[in-house]
């Protein structure tokens, strides 16, 4: 019997049994986390004193306390304890759990927090009311407590006042006097006051609508009147109920919210409304003050995004002029790399003008002084500012498209300087002065760990080391742990692709294969850094016999913008074009099987699943499809148009983009799971392929999910999805 089957497993007709010590999904989603406890949103106190963190409880590492380093006595303590400000499940209102949808976060406890300007107090947002903290208190003070909701609470920049939002309007409060006063009183129905749009949250990552000048006198704040947007009524399918959503949801070629922008000077009554022009049909992308508490800028983004207008308004005298424009044949991307200069009348800005995002120097009339960065490769943000050595700090791809470091420039220009060390990702969080920051580092193959560095690189301490070793969660899986190939291969056509390969430890003839994917724009998913709970499931996937690969396909981020072009009204095309040809490369490996290769994405990658499946059925013999977009007409206004133009003007585009035209093709098995309470993807594009893939007598599989939103959070939703998709490629590709 032991000839039989290493003969059959040498045809490849047997799998590779999992090691006996190889990490199961049960454990992925396990307390405490197998990543270990490497601390989350870090942050250097303004004095300098202390780097502050969340970190999960030991036996709930969903539920987050703040933490502090201190950084003259090294002492590592729980600053605050989430159970001292709250206990108990926390009711969240349904704006909430959208903008926390938008945001990505999940949890419970401490989810943000804010420093006051002196370093002496701290701000937390917490179910919907707010707690102030002063250092050196026994305990926090609730600063608000009523009824309602308040959401995107935040310290004004001296730290006089904290700002939220309640029923729609924009409020403020004296801390030491709890003195509350409206700035806007007639926000209700589709009137919202200092609150971002959908697409805002959604797609140009503006999660606020109101911004301080810095000296407090004044607040910016905007007026968004949804009355235009389409009213979509859906249904949210729980496991006990069925909601029935009116949401005004603005489908791709319908009408946008009406935006305006006003100001008021705190303690005045007045408003004066910033004319936007008379063109109503765009997007307000971003709002930043001067440092003269005078003059606010704001970026005016034409609807088919090709224009983006750096615009300063004078509060003063109600005078407006246009710093700079950007133009594009195809589509404009939003950053956030606007950084008004302190002691000089400068900024910096970044532009994607000669192909790359770099860094350029202007003086506060828009006249440009000089370009900072420049090469083929990316800025990712910029990270400090020391105006004192006039260095500019920042992120970037300057030596592989697959990791992050940390650089430097001067304003004066020159050669960049590479800061961080180690090959990697580096996640940078700097300190206000510019003399120190907190490095978050991550490989594939190596759990985020925090450092303190000075300026130049000089490691100081660690923070949380969070080494795989003695008790560490991950330990016990090091003999079976698998270090996957990086590499890049060339398409037909002469293009670069990057890809990485795990294969399993024991290769024992041909194996079948996953490939996991994206393919979207605005996503990487081949980078050196740590994969998180996906990261673990692959894990899981090759130490049952599967080879895993993955490649970031034409349209993809950090590739420079010719590189995300090639989608341009013509999503769903060369994108697929791109991922066959890696399967191509991908088999050409002697130990996989070309007959037993399976797909698997969400989101954007779930729409790829479905293009794949449909348009090239003979390569790929399952896919699992994620919360996917079926058809982009169903889909937002921004996102959608930047890629696609108007479906007016691109009525072919948009047919040719639908997986609903390829529904013929799909020859091998396929699996479609959705949230049933999806706000963004609604779950109308898997109902809508369901009863065409019903029609045809096609067959597929279906998990559906009641109450759950597009990001699928939960542990044992976690642990339910994760074995459904295990189970259904090992039923259709396992021998």
């Amino acid at each position: 019997m032991k000839k039989l089957m290493t003969a059959l497993a040498a045809v490849g007709l047997v799998s590779t049994p999992a090691s006996a010590n190889s990490i199961d999904i049960e454990q992925i989603f396990q307390s405490p986390s197998l990543e270990g406890s490497a601390p989350k949103m870090l942050k250097v106190s303004p004095d300098g004193q202390r780097v502050t963190f969340l970190k999960g409880k030991e036996d709930d590492y969903e539920r987050y306390d703040l933490w502090e380093y201190h950084v003259e006595s090294g002492e590592t303590r729980m600053l605050v304890n989430s159970d001292d400000l709250h206990q108990g499940p926390e009711e969240l209102s349904d704006e909430e759990k959208a903008r926390r949808e938008r945001m990505r976060v999940h949890g419970s406890g401490i989810m943000s927090y804010h420093w006051s300007d002196d370093g002496k107090a701290l701000l937390f947002p917490l179910a919907g009311d707010a707690y102030y903290y002063r250092l050196g208190d026994d305990n926090a003070r609730q600063l608000l407590d009523t009824e309602a909701f308040e959401t995107d609470i935040r310290f004004s920049p001296r730290a006089k006042y904290i700002s939220y939002v309640r029923e729609q309007n924009l409020y403020v409060m004296d801390i030491d006097s709890g003195k509350e006063v409206a700035i806007t009183t007639e926000g209700g129905g589709p009137i919202k006051f200092g609150m971002a749009e959908f697409v805002a949250q959604e797609e140009m990552s503006r999660m606020t609508g109101y911004w301080w000048a810095p000296d407090e006198s004044q607040i910016a704040f905007t007026r968004v009147d949804e009355s235009p947007v389409e009213e979509v009524t859906r249904s949210e399918i729980y496991a006990d109920s069925i909601k029935m959503i009116t949401q005004r949801y603005p489908s791709t070629g319908t009408d946008n919210v009406k935006i305006d922008l006003g100001v008021k000077a705190i303690g005045q009554d007045d408003t004066q409304w910033v004319d936007l022009g008379d063109n109503e049909d765009i997007y307000l992308a971003r709002v930043n003050w001067l440092n003269d508490s005078r003059h606010l800028s704001y970026q005016w983004q034409s609807r088919d995004q090709q224009r983006l207008e750096l615009r300063k308004y004078d509060t003063r005298t109600a005078e407006q002029s246009n710093l700079l424009t950007e133009t594009s044949d195809t589509w404009i991307n939003l950053h956030f790399d606007l950084h008004f200069l302190k002691d000089s009348e400068q900024f910096i800005w970044a532009s994607e003008r000669d192909g790359f995002k770099h860094l350029y120097l202007y003086n506060n009339d828009g006249e440009l002084v000089r370009q900072l960065t420049q090469g083929e490769w990316v800025v990712d943000k910029i990270e400090a500012i020391d105006e004192a050595s006039k260095a500019v700090y920042f992120t970037g791809r300057a030596d592989t498209p697959i990791e992050r470091h940390l650089y430097r420039v001067s304003l004066e220009g020159g050669d960049i300087e590479r800061v961080s060390q180690r090959s990697g990702f580096h996640g940078i969080s700097f300190s206000k002065d510019a003399s120190i920051y907190v490095d978050r580092f991550s490989t594939v193959n190596t759990p985020p760990q925090v450092s303190l560095h000075k300026a130049g690189g000089e490691q100081l301490t660690w923070l949380e080391q969070n080494a795989v070793q003695g008790g560490h969660p991950l330990a016990d899986y090091q003999d079976s742990w698998v270090k996957p190939e990086f590499g890049t291969f060339n398409t037909e056509d002469g293009t670069t692709i990057h890809y990485r390969l795990y294969k399993p430890k024991q290769v024992n003839g041909k194996h079948p294969a996953i490939v996991y994917h994206y393919g979207g724009p605005h996503a990487q998913v081949v980078t050196n850094s740590w994969g998180g709970n996906r990261g673990l499931l692959m894990q899981h996937w090759v130490s049952k016999g599967y080879v895993v690969f993955s490649i970031d396909n034409r349209g993809s981020y950090k590739r420079g913008k010719a590189f995300e072009d090639a989608i341009y009204k013509n999503m769903g095309d060369i994108e697929v074009k791109d991922q066959v040809e890696g399967v191509k490369f991908l088999t050409s490996k002697p130990y996989v099987d070309e007959k037993r290769v399976g797909v698997y994405g969400h989101s954007y990658g779930g729409y790829m699943t479905l293009m794949s499946m449909f348009k090239a059925g003979d390569v790929y013999a399952a896919g699992v499809s994620g919360a996917p977009v079926t058809d982009w007409l169903l889909y937002d206004t921004h996102y959608t148009e930047r890629y696609m133009g108007h479906p007016d003007e691109n009525a072919e585009g948009y047919t040719n983009s639908s997986v609903f035209p390829y529904v013929d093709g799909l020859k091998g098995k396929l699996l479609i799971y959705h949230g049933m309470a999806d706000d963004n993807v609604l779950f109308k594009h898997s109902t809508k392929l369901y009863k065409t893939l019903q029609d045809k007598a096609l067959l597929f599989e279906m998990m559906d999910y009641p109450g759950k939103k597009h990001s699928l959070r939960g542990k044992q939703t976690g642990i339910h999805l994760y074995n459904t998709i295990t189970h259904f490629f090992d039923r259709n590709l396992m021998r």
